[in-house]
């Protein structure tokens, strides 16, 4: 049963992280456009009809192209990503709506499509005539699966999304929007936090913006408030090394905006994901009352991206949302953290082992044991893998790159990577304990080590004795 759990866990989190491994490459666009609506729209900053235009076409086009060819790139490599964007302007051309949801859809569907086509013709293509039969395969069937698209995918999802929409705005109305908090929290310490931004959240908060200019749905998952209380809980009452490192994962938290960061120090004492629940609720009932939004997404979610992308009229009700939050969780994590018997006295290291049901182990082989077998000789290249590849795995890796740095070790290579693209030639992995059966399956003969907290350099100090 244990195992079967495990599994499904897996699964669900490479669902997520496929789905937001299709947005987080393309950031920088979607920022672009934020900053562009923000600025020229009629309701923005130094509204200006010329480069207004700009808007539509962006949302319309080059945004869900872009989703759909990174699927397509993800399946398939290079050709999977032309044939991923072919497929994608099936359901873009025409819609009514930003064909967010079926640029995720068709992207990887053309990429597929491809790759069996491509494996059906493997050795069958006489001498001198593949490249002419791999222009005009990709071109046909992707020409195919775009037609597929614009007569079937793009009426379904329209609808979809549509219906979807009206319950969102219906539950908005009612008042009871504050209330998805209750799935989100517990859900993002789950590290499913980047799924439900990009994949669910985002394409909602889109299109509502593209109605009315901004949109709540942005602010739902990427507010730092609940986890800056929460941090602080442990700043001012927790004790040991969780209170210790406390201070440095708010800088990384709130100014960075790597939320992974404080989602170890709810594991560690999994009641307070409690305060987690009661601070986003707050914030959100504050975004609701005061009806506050953001005019794109804020990714990652910083005070900083959150507040560049606040339209002009909405920096109080943002920051109220923000600080509510904050408040909120810093009280109720207070409260609980005084109430435990340890007070939150023991080392986050060791707490975490009360995670034992959450972990995805393999082979039975335990992390601590496979470093302990590691040699300077066998190790070229480390990896870090996190969910998405871009926050905390990116943060560990600038810590370990320091620490080899400061102890001589030179001709070591140190990357970081999302935790199902990890490099075939890694030969030492650092993941999420949560994360190890992905990481074993991404890459199955490196020694895989787990970090709990990316901001503890005991993990590479011994890691690094290790290898001296």
């Amino acid at each position: 049963m244990e195992t079967n759990k495990s599994s499904l866990k897996g699964s669900v989190q490479r669902l997520g992280s496929f789905l937001s491994g299709m947005v987080l490459p393309n950031i920088g666009a979607f920022i672009a456009w934020g900053l562009i609506t923000a600025l020229f729209i009629p309701t923005g900053w130094i509204p200006n009809e010329y480069f207004g235009k700009m808007v539509g076409p962006m949302l319309s086009y080059l945004l869900p192209l872009l989703i759909g060819y990174t699927g397509g790139k993800m399946v398939y490599g290079q050709r999977g990503a032309v044939v991923g964007a072919i497929a994608t302007t099936g359901v873009v051309i025409g819609a009514s709506i930003p064909m967010f949801l079926g640029a995720m859809i068709m992207g990887p569907f053309g990429g597929f499509v491809i790759k069996k086509v491509d494996q059906f013709l493997e050795g069958k293509v006489p001498t001198g005539f593949e490249m002419l039969v791999n222009n005009f395969s990709s071109g046909i069937f992707g020409g195919i699966v775009a037609l597929i698209g614009y007569t079937c995918i793009e009426p379904v999802v329209t609808a979809f999304s549509n219906t979807l929409g009206s319950l969102a705005t219906i539950v908005t109305n009612m008042g009871l929007l504050p209330l998805i908090d209750i799935f989100i929290e517990p859900a993002k310490v789950l590290f499913l936090n980047n799924a439900i931004n990009h994949g669910i959240l985002s394409p909602l908060g889109i299109q509502q913006a593209q109605e009315v200019g901004k949109s709540i749905f942005f602010l739902l998952e990427a507010n730092p408030g609940p986890g800056l209380g929460i941090l602080l809980a442990y700043t001012f009452y927790g004790k040991g090394n969780a209170k210790q490192s406390a201070p440095g994962a708010i800088i990384i938290h709130f100014l960075g905006g790597i939320h992974e960061i404080y989602f170890p120090y709810i594991l560690m004492k999994p009641a307070l994901i409690l305060a987690a629940i009661a601070g986003g609720i707050c914030a959100d009932l504050t975004f609701v009352l005061t009806h506050a939004g953001l005019a794109a997404p804020a990714s990652p979610g910083s005070i900083f991206a959150v507040l560049a992308m606040t339209p002009k009229g909405s920096y109080a009700s943002v920051l109220a949302g923000v600080a509510v939050g904050a408040i909120v969780s810093f009280l109720v994590g207070s409260i609980i953290l005084k109430a435990s018997k340890d007070n939150g006295e023991q080392d986050i290291d060791e707490a975490q082992a009360k995670m034992k049901d959450m972990k995805a182990e393999s082979k039975g082989a335990k992390a601590s044991e496979t470093a302990a077998n590691v040699s300077k000789a066998d190790v070229k290249l480390i990896v870090f893998a996190c969910d998405a590849g871009m926050g905390s795995s990116a943060m560990g890796e600038s810590i370990l790159k320091k620490a080899l740095k400061d102890a001589g070790i030179t001709d070591v290579g140190v990357k970081h990577s999302s935790v199902d693209s990890i490099p075939q030639e890694a030969d030492v992995v650092f993941t999420q304990e949560n994360l190890v059966e992905r990481a074993r399956k991404s890459a199955k003969t490196a020694n895989i080590i787990t970090v709990k907290n990316f901001l503890d350099r005991s993990k590479y100090d011994e890691f690094i004795n290790t290898l001296k």
